[in-house]
């Protein structure tokens, strides 16, 4: 019981929940907890080995080939002793020839000049070359044992392999950029779900001015009533005011709980509160022509643009020769391994190919590719147009909610004292409770179109950082 106690208090910070957050921690938290993050890393490092990959075809490739056999086919028991170094004149059919030429020195009975008359004759020459060697034609079954070791490797390619290897670097650089592009959007959305809270807990605080008002205005009204200097309708309408403000003010409460389970899910971890200050997305600073130059899209285009200029060298490759070296060495015997020194042997050797005609394939490949160098050069210069618009068309957008934000915070203390007066004009018996709840209404109504701006405002500049790759600052 002792033990699962301790147990239990070691493994309550693992589960404790995160309680005034600061947004630097919360980052930290997304850039080292997001499973996309990480599935974004898992692809850059396979992205890096096929650049290896690449690299090594350079320096070829080496073998240990072993062979067992065992045949009785004639050509392959010839070959297996050829290789072997074990072949004989009885292999080649000798004995059969000897028995012909026995035959006529015993036909020639010691007479050399017989012998030589015998051997001339046309018929025994081809009774003796037509004979069927039977050691060669129906050898025995023979095992065969060969252990070697085969190296290969390119000597020149027309530099193909050289800007595959760039390739493929190139392609896990922007497989980095991709890495960063999922970095930036869950930046954006930690960052953004902040300062959404920042924003509902001004706008709960505003909701809570206004209920202490009402609250305050219906013990008015309410003290009026028993004076008879009030109606019944009237307490009736401000209680009816009374529960549209906690309903807004309920509503507000829940979105904010929202944001903080969506921060515990970003985060994979729970959060409880934040510690973050009531003000608005600051902006970027930086030139023009660095916020262009930062965009991912922008960077990922002149990676792509470098990729066709290296795919024009691949295909031009063709038109150059193609030169590799081979070299051998190894043994053959019945038995694996016998004898390995005395029977060894080795091949080296090179080979050139040259393709003289193809039927134009290869220009038209090479002429394909200039083109397509072409194109992306082209579509650079069209994103970083596209984007210098986009940027300033939200930079714009961003200004015009500054200013009426600036507007709408003084709309909101105006509307706040005007509310005041009509209450204290109120209770003098001046005006009717409508005029009261009229104000207070447009009170709310500034309010809530205050919020609504900046929030609109923060998301536009969350979306200019998200263009200018503001994840990397």
């Amino acid at each position: 019981m002792k033990r699962i106690a301790a147990v239990l208090l070691l493994s309550l910070p693992l589960f404790a929940a995160h309680k005034n957050l600061t947004l630097d921690q919360a980052l930290a938290l997304v850039k080292k907890n997001n499973l996309e993050i990480r599935v974004a890393e898992d692809e850059t490092r396979m992205k890096r080995l096929d650049a290896k990959i690449a690299d090594g075809y350079n320096y070829g490739s080496a073998d240990i080939v072993l062979n067992a056999l065992r045949s009785n086919d004639a050509g392959n028991v010839f070959g297996f002793k050829l290789q072997s170094r074990e072949a004989t004149f009885r292999d080649f059919g000798f004995s059969d020839f000897l028995g012909g030429v026995g035959q006529a020195l015993a036909m020639s009975a010691g007479d050399f000049g017989q012998f030589t008359n015998i051997m001339s004759n046309p018929a025994m020459q081809n009774a003796l070359l037509d004979t069927a060697p039977n050691d060669l034609n129906y050898p025995g079954a023979r095992n065969h044992f060969q252990e070697k070791i085969q190296y290969k490797v390119p000597l020149y390619v027309g530099g193909k392999l050289n800007k595959y290897g760039m390739i493929a670097r190139k392609m896990a650089d922007m497989s980095l950029l991709d890495k960063q592009r999922i970095i930036n959007e869950k930046v954006y959305q930690t960052r953004k779900t902040f300062y959404d809270i920042a924003l509902v807990n001004s706008y709960i605080k505003n909701l809570k001015i206004i209920l202490k008002n009402v609250d305050e205005l219906e013990n008015t009204v309410s003290n009026m009533v028993k004076e008879g200097y009030a109606l019944d309708i009237d307490l009736l309408q401000v209680k009816t005011k009374k529960a549209d403000v906690l309903r807004m003010l309920n509503q507000a409460k829940l979105n904010r709980d929202l944001a903080y389970q969506f921060l515990s899910f970003m985060l994979d971890e729970k959060v409880d509160s934040v510690s973050v200050a009531d003000k608005d997305v600051p902006m970027p600073v930086m030139d023009k022509e660095e916020m262009v130059n930062r965009n991912l899209d922008i960077q990922k285009a002149k990676m792509g643009l470098e990729v066709t200029k290296l795919a024009i060298g691949v295909e031009r490759a063709a038109y150059y020769p193609q030169i590799g070296a081979f070299a051998e060495y190894g043994s053959a015997d019945d038995s694996f391994m016998n004898d390995f020194t005395d029977k060894d042997a080795y091949t080296v050797g090179v080979q050139m190919k040259w393709n003289i005609f193809n039927g134009m394939i290869d220009k038209s490949k090479y002429e394909k590719a200039r083109i397509q160098n072409l194109k992306a050069r082209h579509q650079v210069e069209l994103a970083k147009k596209g984007i210098s618009l986009k940027i300033d068309k939200i930079i714009s957008e961003i200004k015009s909610r500054e200013y009426d934000i600036k507007s709408l915070k003084q709309k909101v203390k105006f509307m706040r004292r005007v509310y005041e007066n009509y209450y204290n004009r109120y209770k003098e018996g001046l005006i009717s409770i409508n005029d009261v709840l009229i104000k207070n209404s447009e009170e709310i109504q500034a309010v809530l179109k205050l919020a609504k701006t900046r929030n609109a405002r923060n998301d536009k500049v969350f979306e200019l950082e998200n263009i200018i790759n503001k994840g990397m600052l």
